[in-house]
Protein backbone atom coordinates (compact mmCIF):
# COMPACT_ATOMS: atom_id res chain seq x y z
CA UNK A 1 0.00 0.00 0.00
CA UNK A 2 2.82 2.34 0.93
CA UNK A 3 4.62 1.65 -2.38
CA UNK A 4 1.45 2.42 -4.31
CA UNK A 5 1.03 5.67 -2.41
CA UNK A 6 4.63 6.68 -3.16
CA UNK A 7 4.12 5.89 -6.86
CA UNK A 8 0.94 7.96 -6.87
CA UNK A 9 2.68 10.93 -5.25
CA UNK A 10 5.58 10.70 -7.73
CA UNK A 11 3.20 10.52 -10.69
CA UNK A 12 1.16 13.43 -9.33
CA UNK A 13 4.26 15.60 -8.88
CA UNK A 14 5.44 14.76 -12.39
CA UNK A 15 2.04 15.70 -13.79
CA UNK A 16 2.02 18.99 -11.88
CA UNK A 17 5.54 19.85 -13.04
CA UNK A 18 4.68 19.08 -16.67
CA UNK A 19 1.67 21.39 -16.57
CA UNK A 20 3.32 24.15 -14.57
CA UNK A 21 4.33 25.83 -17.83
CA UNK A 22 0.87 25.67 -19.35
CA UNK A 23 0.03 28.72 -21.41
CA UNK A 24 -2.00 31.10 -19.26
CA UNK A 25 -2.24 34.91 -19.28
CA UNK A 26 0.27 35.08 -16.43
CA UNK A 27 2.53 32.09 -16.99
CA UNK A 28 4.71 31.48 -20.03
CA UNK A 29 7.66 29.25 -20.71
CA UNK A 30 9.13 32.01 -22.86
CA UNK A 31 11.85 30.02 -24.56
CA UNK A 32 9.46 27.21 -25.44
CA UNK A 33 6.87 29.66 -26.78
CA UNK A 34 9.53 31.52 -28.78
CA UNK A 35 10.72 28.26 -30.31
CA UNK A 36 7.24 26.92 -31.07
CA UNK A 37 6.20 30.12 -32.85
CA UNK A 38 9.47 29.85 -34.82
CA UNK A 39 10.64 33.42 -34.27
CA UNK A 40 14.38 32.79 -34.37
CA UNK A 41 16.06 35.04 -36.97
CA UNK A 42 12.78 36.98 -37.26
CA UNK A 43 12.30 38.66 -33.88
CA UNK A 44 15.07 38.74 -31.27
CA UNK A 45 14.33 36.95 -28.01
CA UNK A 46 14.83 40.20 -26.08
CA UNK A 47 12.16 42.01 -28.12
CA UNK A 48 9.84 39.03 -27.79
CA UNK A 49 10.37 38.96 -24.02
CA UNK A 50 9.53 42.67 -23.74
CA UNK A 51 6.42 42.19 -25.88
CA UNK A 52 5.20 39.34 -23.67
CA UNK A 53 5.93 41.35 -20.51
CA UNK A 54 3.61 44.11 -21.69
CA UNK A 55 1.05 41.64 -23.04
CA UNK A 56 0.76 40.08 -19.59
CA UNK A 57 0.33 43.43 -17.84
CA UNK A 58 -2.32 44.86 -20.18
CA UNK A 59 -5.59 43.71 -18.63
CA UNK A 60 -7.85 45.64 -21.02
CA UNK A 61 -7.14 43.35 -23.96
CA UNK A 62 -10.21 41.64 -25.41
CA UNK A 63 -8.76 39.89 -28.45
CA UNK A 64 -6.37 38.23 -26.04
CA UNK A 65 -4.92 35.43 -28.15
CA UNK A 66 -3.33 37.89 -30.62
CA UNK A 67 -0.07 39.79 -30.11
CA UNK A 68 1.45 41.93 -32.86
CA UNK A 69 5.09 43.03 -32.88
CA UNK A 70 6.60 45.72 -35.10
CA UNK A 71 10.39 45.72 -35.02
CA UNK A 72 11.54 49.12 -36.24
CA UNK A 73 15.17 48.24 -35.54
CA UNK A 74 15.07 46.44 -38.89
CA UNK A 75 15.30 48.37 -42.17
CA UNK A 76 12.13 48.88 -44.19
CA UNK A 77 13.53 46.52 -46.82
CA UNK A 78 12.94 43.61 -44.41
CA UNK A 79 9.75 42.11 -43.06
CA UNK A 80 9.25 43.55 -39.59
CA UNK A 81 5.52 43.22 -38.83
CA UNK A 82 4.61 39.99 -37.03
CA UNK A 83 1.20 38.75 -35.88
CA UNK A 84 1.35 35.97 -33.28
CA UNK A 85 -1.39 33.65 -32.08
CA UNK A 86 -0.25 33.17 -28.49
CA UNK A 87 -2.93 30.65 -27.57
CA UNK A 88 -2.17 28.32 -30.48
CA UNK A 89 1.54 29.17 -30.62
CA UNK A 90 1.56 30.17 -34.28
CA UNK A 91 3.02 32.93 -36.43
CA UNK A 92 0.04 34.12 -38.46
CA UNK A 93 1.60 36.91 -40.52
CA UNK A 94 5.07 38.20 -41.32
CA UNK A 95 5.18 41.19 -43.64
CA UNK A 96 6.50 44.66 -44.45
CA UNK A 97 5.44 47.83 -42.65
CA UNK A 98 6.22 51.49 -43.36
CA UNK A 99 7.36 54.10 -40.84
CA UNK A 100 6.92 57.89 -40.68
CA UNK A 101 8.56 60.28 -43.15
CA UNK A 102 10.43 62.11 -40.37
CA UNK A 103 11.34 58.93 -38.54
CA UNK A 104 14.06 58.04 -41.00
CA UNK A 105 14.89 56.84 -44.49
CA UNK A 106 15.54 53.09 -44.65
CA UNK A 107 15.87 52.83 -40.87
CA UNK A 108 13.46 54.19 -38.26
CA UNK A 109 15.60 56.46 -36.08
CA UNK A 110 13.43 59.21 -34.58
CA UNK A 111 10.14 58.70 -32.75
CA UNK A 112 7.53 61.08 -31.44
CA UNK A 113 4.19 61.43 -29.67
CA UNK A 114 3.61 64.92 -31.06
CA UNK A 115 0.73 65.89 -33.34
CA UNK A 116 1.87 66.68 -36.92
CA UNK A 117 5.37 65.33 -36.28
CA UNK A 118 4.98 62.75 -39.08
CA UNK A 119 7.04 60.38 -36.94
CA UNK A 120 6.26 56.87 -35.76
CA UNK A 121 5.67 56.08 -32.08
CA UNK A 122 7.05 53.20 -30.03
CA UNK A 123 5.48 51.27 -27.17
CA UNK A 124 2.30 49.38 -26.43
CA UNK A 125 -1.04 49.97 -28.08
CA UNK A 126 -4.44 48.33 -28.11
CA UNK A 127 -6.17 47.91 -31.43
CA UNK A 128 -9.63 49.41 -31.56
CA UNK A 129 -12.40 49.77 -34.13
CA UNK A 130 -12.20 49.67 -37.91
CA UNK A 131 -13.48 52.31 -40.31
CA UNK A 132 -13.27 53.28 -43.96
CA UNK A 133 -11.54 56.61 -44.56
CA UNK A 134 -9.24 58.37 -47.00
CA UNK A 135 -6.79 55.45 -46.75
CA UNK A 136 -9.49 52.82 -47.20
CA UNK A 137 -10.18 50.11 -44.64
CA UNK A 138 -8.27 51.16 -41.52
CA UNK A 139 -7.80 50.25 -37.87
CA UNK A 140 -7.63 52.78 -35.04
CA UNK A 141 -4.97 52.40 -32.36
CA UNK A 142 -5.11 53.41 -28.70
CA UNK A 143 -1.71 54.40 -27.29
CA UNK A 144 -1.35 53.08 -23.73
CA UNK A 145 1.79 54.90 -22.59
CA UNK A 146 1.57 58.46 -21.33
CA UNK A 147 4.05 60.78 -23.00
CA UNK A 148 5.18 58.01 -25.34
CA UNK A 149 2.25 57.18 -27.61
CA UNK A 150 -0.95 58.33 -25.89
CA UNK A 151 -1.57 60.94 -28.61
CA UNK A 152 -2.13 58.20 -31.20
CA UNK A 153 -5.82 59.08 -31.50
CA UNK A 154 -5.17 62.80 -31.83
CA UNK A 155 -2.50 62.08 -34.43
CA UNK A 156 -4.79 59.71 -36.36
CA UNK A 157 -2.20 56.95 -36.11
CA UNK A 158 -3.94 53.95 -37.68
CA UNK A 159 -3.08 50.77 -39.52
CA UNK A 160 -3.98 51.05 -43.20
CA UNK A 161 -2.97 49.77 -46.62
CA UNK A 162 -0.61 51.70 -48.89
CA UNK A 163 0.90 51.07 -52.31
CA UNK A 164 4.24 52.37 -51.00
CA UNK A 165 4.25 49.54 -48.42
CA UNK A 166 4.18 46.87 -51.12
CA UNK A 167 7.46 44.93 -51.57
CA UNK A 168 7.56 45.94 -55.26
CA UNK A 169 8.19 49.51 -54.10
CA UNK A 170 11.55 48.37 -52.71
CA UNK A 171 12.66 47.21 -56.17
CA UNK A 172 12.24 50.69 -57.65
CA UNK A 173 13.15 52.88 -54.66
CA UNK A 174 15.57 50.82 -52.59
CA UNK A 175 13.25 51.04 -49.56
CA UNK A 176 9.57 51.19 -48.66
CA UNK A 177 7.74 54.47 -48.96
CA UNK A 178 6.88 56.32 -45.77
CA UNK A 179 3.72 57.42 -44.00
CA UNK A 180 2.82 60.34 -41.74
CA UNK A 181 3.48 58.12 -38.74
CA UNK A 182 1.07 55.26 -39.42
CA UNK A 183 2.23 51.64 -39.64
CA UNK A 184 1.11 51.17 -43.26
CA UNK A 185 0.88 47.63 -44.64
CA UNK A 186 0.98 46.02 -48.11
CA UNK A 187 -2.36 46.40 -49.89
CA UNK A 188 -2.91 42.68 -50.46
CA UNK A 189 -2.53 41.67 -46.80
CA UNK A 190 -3.79 44.71 -44.93
CA UNK A 191 -7.55 43.91 -44.81
CA UNK A 192 -7.14 40.37 -43.49
CA UNK A 193 -4.50 41.43 -40.97
CA UNK A 194 -6.77 44.21 -39.72
CA UNK A 195 -9.63 41.74 -39.30
CA UNK A 196 -7.34 39.39 -37.36
CA UNK A 197 -5.97 41.94 -34.89
CA UNK A 198 -8.90 44.38 -34.48
CA UNK A 199 -11.03 44.92 -31.36
CA UNK A 200 -8.64 44.91 -28.46
CA UNK A 201 -5.45 43.00 -29.24
CA UNK A 202 -2.01 44.12 -28.06
CA UNK A 203 0.45 45.78 -30.45
CA UNK A 204 4.06 46.35 -29.40
CA UNK A 205 6.20 48.70 -31.48
CA UNK A 206 9.91 48.29 -30.81
CA UNK A 207 12.45 50.87 -31.95
CA UNK A 208 15.90 52.29 -31.27
CA UNK A 209 14.68 54.71 -28.62
CA UNK A 210 17.09 54.78 -25.68
CA UNK A 211 14.60 56.58 -23.41
CA UNK A 212 11.73 54.18 -23.92
CA UNK A 213 12.83 51.44 -21.52
CA UNK A 214 13.37 54.03 -18.77
CA UNK A 215 9.88 55.48 -19.17
CA UNK A 216 7.75 52.44 -19.93
CA UNK A 217 5.67 50.84 -17.19
CA UNK A 218 5.24 47.66 -19.22
CA UNK A 219 8.80 46.34 -19.63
Amino acid sequence: MRKRMIKFIVLLSLLMSSTSYALTPNNFDLKDLYARINLKEKVSFEIFKNAIAGYQKIKEKKNSSILTIIDYTKPSTEQRFFVLDIENKKLLYETYVAHGTRTGDIFAEKFSNTVNSHKSSVGFFLTDETYVGSKGYSLRLEGLEEGINDNARKRAIVIHAADYANPDFIKTSGRLGRSWGCPALPEELSPEIIDTIKNGSVLFVNGNDSNYAKKSKFI
